[in-house]
């Protein structure tokens, strides 16, 4: 990771230092720009509140809020803004009495060199070391052109730069022009926006449009606004996060299962099951979970498509506790829900869940939730890209499951992630002497061998039973497999469905 300036003004914003490599470089002009309700006014807070904490002075300069407006957004994150001073210029409705007419201004009535004139008498009252002024909307209309515009910005710039004071200038984008001045003036510019999915909560994304001299990190990154502040994301980069391990073999408890695989599966790799529904791709991502568990490590499961409770329930039906893992804090399940979560939000919680619980078993269920969550398949393909490589250079096995649409015969897939994986199992019905069965077959593995024929296989309450290879059998893969000599299939009857996904 690259190192942070470290005599930066830090913004308090969690996640957007690290976007920004440090924080706001000390002595110079920012612009934040976004449209009403992505969250100016809480990063500008946050920014202040920050300095207030460090002992510096901090001015808020208002010429579309109040302060009451300023102190119940900030009691509503549970903050109160203390040696953080607050100075307004607001419409004459709001002058009660004599003593606010003292220190209150019209800004609707004021000359822009006059209004300009008012913020430098508060700014050498206060002396700040941070000062916020929200929002330029309110100067380019009192400058009415583009150039008087600049030029007054210009003169706010090094008025302020002469006392070595970090200045953000908050922009709405209410006017009706779109003038990019302030972009050349400032020394660095953060845009966010706000996006209205069809379905689901709003998505709010920050990115840094320049940073003179600093090498910031690129793109979009997704943002929510919670009580207590703004949560940044910063975009996964998986080259940032190389680690040493051994590549060492992990087996399962079932012996069959290991020789398919050829083996087993190496660290440090990602697994894909592919299947159709109902034929056991959770169940077999459940049983590498238990198996990592009995080795003595963590593992974490994000659930897309199922309510936890069920799952847990529904695993105790082939033999694997998983409340009990939870309960000695060897498994963290989560719930995901794919119309409120964003990308990179989930990103956040998959590092968190190995950075911080040290899970080595990732488990993704399933990448069609996942899906949900993404603007376009090939978003999801790149998010999937840095997740898988991340986790692989953590060494973490991640295994990821994906329902194909369809039963038997031509499966379609909904997006092809199979080149991203290191080993693909495939899950298919088949129907057999009046029965419908499953088969397993490994098509894939890049880590090494494995074994070329497909099995039989049946879930029950010792979990995953794999038959012998299916030799004398043709089409398996195709649903409607046709017998060539003596019936090589499991004996006995079938085990009680115990797996839905």
């Amino acid at each position: 990771m690259p190192s942070f300036a470290t005599d930066d003004a830090l913004t308090g914003t969690r996640g957007l230092d690290d976007v920004l490599r440090g924080g706001l470089e000390r002595a110079r002009t920012f612009l934040l720009e976004g449209s009403p309700g992505t969250g100016k006014t809480t990063i500008a807070l946050q920014f202040l509140m920050t300095g207030a904490a460090a002992g510096e002075r901090c001015l808020y300069v208002t010429l579309s809020e109040t302060e009451d407006e300023l102190r119940t957004t900030a009691t509503a994150h549970g903050w109160n803004l203390t040696g953080v001073e607050v100075y307004e210029l607001i419409p004459p409705e709001n002058l009660l009495d004599d003593d606010q007419q003292q220190s209150l201004l019209y800004s609707s009535d004021l000359e822009l060199g006059e209004t300009t004139k008012r913020i430098f008498e508060a700014f050498e009252r206060v002396k700040p070391h941070r000062l916020v002024i929200d929002s330029l909307s309110e100067i380019r209309l009192l400058a009415q052109s583009s150039l008087r515009y600049r030029r007054q910005i210009l003169a706010l710039k090094h008025y302020f730069a002469k006392s070595r004071t970090t200045v953000l200038m908050l922009d709405d984008l209410t006017t009706d022009t779109n003038d990019k001045t302030v972009h050349s003036v400032a020394h660095g510019v953060i845009r966010l926006e706000e996006l209205a999915p069809e379905y689901g909560a709003e998505r709010r994304r920050l990115r840094v449009v320049k940073y003179r001299g600093r090498r910031f990190r690129g793109g979009y990154h997704d943002t929510t606004i919670e009580t207590g502040g703004i949560h940044v994301f910063p975009r996964l980069v998986s080259a940032e996060h190389r680690t040493s391990f051994d590549r060492d073999v992990l087996t399962t408890q079932s012996t069959e299962l290991n020789q398919l695989l050829g083996g087993g599966i190496e660290r440090g790799s990602s697994v894909l099951v592919l299947g159709p529904a109902g034929t056991g791709k959770s169940s077999i991502a459940l049983t590498f979970i238990q198996t990592a568990v009995a080795r003595g490590e963590s593992a974490a499961m994000f659930v897309f498509d199922e309510e936890v409770g069920l799952l847990i329930e529904r695993a105790l039906g082939i033999g694997i506790d998983l409340q009990a893992m939870i309960d000695d804090g060897k498994l963290l399940l989560q719930q995901v829900d794919a119309a409120e979560l964003s990308p990179g939000e989930f990103s956040s919680r998959v590092r968190r869940s190995v950075e911080e619980y040290g899970a080595r078993t990732v488990v993704v269920d399933s990448l069609n939730g996942y899906q949900a969550a993404m603007p376009g398949e090939q978003a999801l393909i790149l998010h999937l890209h840095e997740l898988l490589q991340y986790l692989n250079r953590q060494g973490a096995t991640t295994f990821l499951t994906v329902a194909q649409h369809g039963l038997v015969g031509d499966m379609k897939t909904p997006v092809d992630v199979t080149y991203l994986a290191d080993t693909v199992i495939l899950l298919r019905y088949f129907e057999a002497l009046g029965r419908v069965r499953r088969a397993i077959s490994i098509v894939k593995k890049r880590t090494g061998p494995h074994e070329n024929t497909i099995r039989e296989y049946r879930i029950g309450g010792k979990g995953i039973t794999l038959g012998e290879p299916l030799i004398k059998f043709q089409g398996v893969l195709r649903g409607v497999p046709t017998l060539h000599g003596t019936n090589d299939l499991l004996n006995g009857d079938d085990f009680s469905d115990g797996d839905g996904a």
